[in-house]
C-alpha cells in the first residue's frame, strides 16, 4: 500500500486534522492545519517538521540580539570618548590658562648646620647652609633671620619676601591669600623685584602680590620634591631671632 492510499483512506474516516484534496492531474495532496505546521512533499514520502519555523524565529531574535548588543557596545564607546575629549579640552584649556613658570630659576645649594652666619650667593638665599634651628613658618612683620629661614625651607617651606615699601594693599592680599602651613612672609632689605618668591634650589621675581605667578610657584614647591626634608617640622623652632 502507497503513502497516498494510506492517507486516502485515513481522509474518509477523518481520522486526521487536515484535508485531501485532487490536484488538475489527480494527485492526491495534504495538507496540514496551522496548528499542526506539518507539510508531506514528493508524495508524502518525505515529511518536513514544524519545529523549522520555530528554528527561524529563534535564529531572528538571536540576529535583533547581537544587533542590539553592538548598538549597546557602540553607544558605550561613544560615551567613553565623549568623556575623554572633553577631559582632554578641560586639560589644554587649564594648561593655557596656567601662568608660566619658565622665569624660576635654579640653584644646587649645599646642605647643612653651621652656627656661624652664612654669605649666600642669592638675595634673599634659595638654599644652603643654615642655623641648626628652624624658623617656626608664619607672616612675620620684620625680616628674620636668614639662616633659620633657609632651614624652613629645608623643610618644605616657601619663603615669600616682599620690598618693606611694598603698598600695604598688596601686603594685606599676601597674608590672605597665601596658604598656613610650610609658608613664611616677610620683609626683606635690597630686594630685585618687588616680590620674590623662594623654595629650596628655586627662586621667582615678581611684579608684586597680583603676580599670577607666585599662586603656581606655591602650588608647585611648596612640600615639593626638590627640599632635602619635606614633612619635616616647621614649627616647635625660633620665631625669627638668632640662634644660640
Amino acid at each position: 500500500m502507497s503513502a497516498m492510499d494510506t492517507l486516502e483512506g485515513c481522509a474518509a474516516h477523518q481520522d486526521w486534522p487536515f484535508t485531501l484534496g485532487v490536484s488538475p492531474k489527480g494527485r492526491w495532496r495534504a495538507s496540514l492545519s496551522k496548528e499542526i505546521g506539518v507539510s508531506l512533499t514528493d508524495g508524502g514520502k518525505q515529511a518536513r517538521p514544524g519545529r523549522q519555523k520555530l528554528l527561524d524565529l529563534r535564529q531572528q531574535q538571536a540576529r535583533r540580539e547581537r544587533r542590539q548588543r553592538l548598538m549597546l557596545w557602540g553607544a558605550a564607546v561613544s560615551s567613553v570618548m565623549l568623556v575623554v575629549g572633553v577631559v582632554a579640552t578641560a586639560l589644554i584649556l587649564d594648561q593655557r590658562n596656567t601662568p608660566s613658570l619658565g622665569a624660576v630659576q635654579t640653584f644646587t645649594p649645599e646642605a647643612g648646620h653651621t652656627e656661624k652666619p652664612v654669605t649666600y650667593e642669592q638675595s634673599p638665599p634659595a638654599g644652603g647652609e643654615h642655623a641648626p634651628v628652624w624658623l617656626n613658618c608664619g607672616m612675620y612683620d620684620a625680616p628674620v633671620v636668614d639662616e633659620n629661614a633657609v632651614h624652613s625651607m629645608e623643610h618644605g617651606a616657601v619663603w615669600i619676601t616682599y620690598s618693606p615699601d611694598l603698598p600695604a594693599a598688596q601686603v594685606e592680599k599676601l597674608r590672605e591669600s597665601v596658604p598656613d602651613t610650610y609658608m613664611v612672609l616677610s620683609p626683606y632689605e635690597g630686594l630685585p623685584s618687588p616680590l620674590v618668591a623662594s623654595a629650596w634650589g628655586k627662586q621667582l621675581h615678581l611684579s608684586g602680590a597680583d603676580d599670577a605667578r607666585l599662586t603656581e610657584f606655591v602650588r608647585e614647591f611648596r612640600q615639593g620634591k626638590q627640599a632635602p626634608e619635606p614633612g619635616a617640622p616647621c614649627t616647635g623652632g625660633v620665631d625669627g631671632g638668632p640662634t644660640s
